[in-house]
């Protein structure tokens, strides 16, 4: 059975050699001196980055618009947006989008291979998500967005995602001094890097659900917590069931930070159009509300 593979059939799952040296490259800085360099002027420093560059560029830039059309802008916000994503230090660009395509794609069949489900423990999925990559024998089943591929501002990013995010690291030793370069550079990439695989695995783990996508072997969970550390992507539940939706939040009591800046974005006029739960009809047909159902860590 394809659920029994680690990968489809076909496909290659290899080390992932530029992905591995870069998290490292920046998690034994931050390990060894961030610990010593920290301040309050240099954490406060590095939680607005991680805001201006995790939540509006990657969150709500790669993520909610160029990966799920959640809003229109014009051409120079996205390339602001996908810029910003880029200074997240967590890869580059056109990769972020191809994999969110695969692992989507499978996500949601009945029969999805466990490179892509989360039936395995924390410890194999750091080493499997963090270490590994996956190369698709076909892209063509995965309707990857040409206009996105073939964009110029995207592919130069991607082939110089690194240096950017190198050059502003060293803009910040230069002009500040290499404490702030570790704190600010250094330590909240890895913690955004670490931070997003935390999330993603907790979130298809654990938490309560409110919708069932039919057929679908992954409908995500809802993590309060999560998602309010998360700019909301910790509310995963909801996103499965409406995917271009804006909004990640469906409740009262769930906190989707990224929401906020959405709207100031739309208030600005730099997005347009933009889709929310409740307010346009972005709800797949086979994802069915219901009561809440809880998941535990015991019950793993």
């Amino acid at each position: 059975m394809l659920a029994d593979r680690i990968v489809p059939p076909g496909d290659r799952l290899v080390v992932g050699w530029p992905k591995v040296c870069w998290l490292y490259l920046m998690l034994v800085p931050a390990v060894l001196w961030a610990p010593a360099a920290v301040s309050l002027p240099r954490a406060v420093a590095s939680v607005l980055l991680t805001f201006l560059t995790v939540g509006v560029g990657h969150s709500i830039g790669l993520h909610r618009g160029l990966i799920h059309r959640a809003y229109r802008c014009a051409p120079r916000t996205r390339r602001v947006l996908a810029y910003l994503a880029v200074q997240a230090g967590m890869g580059g660009p056109l990769s972020w989008v191809r994999v969110h395509f695969y692992r989507d794609y499978w996500q949601n069949q009945p029969d999805c291979p466990r490179y892509f489900a989360y039936r395995h423990s924390a410890l194999r999925d750091y080493f499997w998500n963090l270490h590994l990559s996956v190369h698709p024998a076909d892209d063509a089943r995965y309707e990857l967005p040409p206009d996105v591929l073939h964009d110029p501002w995207l592919r130069w990013l991607e082939r110089t995602w690194q240096w950017h995010v190198l050059g502003g690291i060293g803009l910040l030793a230069l002009v500040f001094g290499p404490e702030t370069a570790v704190v600010c550079g250094c330590a909240r990439i890895s913690v955004a890097i670490l931070g997003h695989w935390f999330v993603n695995y907790v979130s298809h783990s654990y938490g309560y659900v409110r919708y069932r996508i039919e057929r679908a072997t992954e409908s995500g969970y809802n993590n309060w917590l999560l998602g309010l550390l998360s700019f909301g992507e910790g509310l995963h539940n909801n996103h499965h069931a409406h995917p271009q939706s804006a909004k990640l939040s469906a409740a009262w009591y769930e906190v989707d930070l990224g929401w906020p800046a959405v709207r100031a974005l739309q208030w600005l006029g730099l997005i347009w159009d933009v889709q929310a739960v409740g307010h346009t009809p972005t709800q797949r047909r086979r994802a069915l509300s219901g009561p809440l159902r809880w998941r535990f860590w015991w019950q793993k």
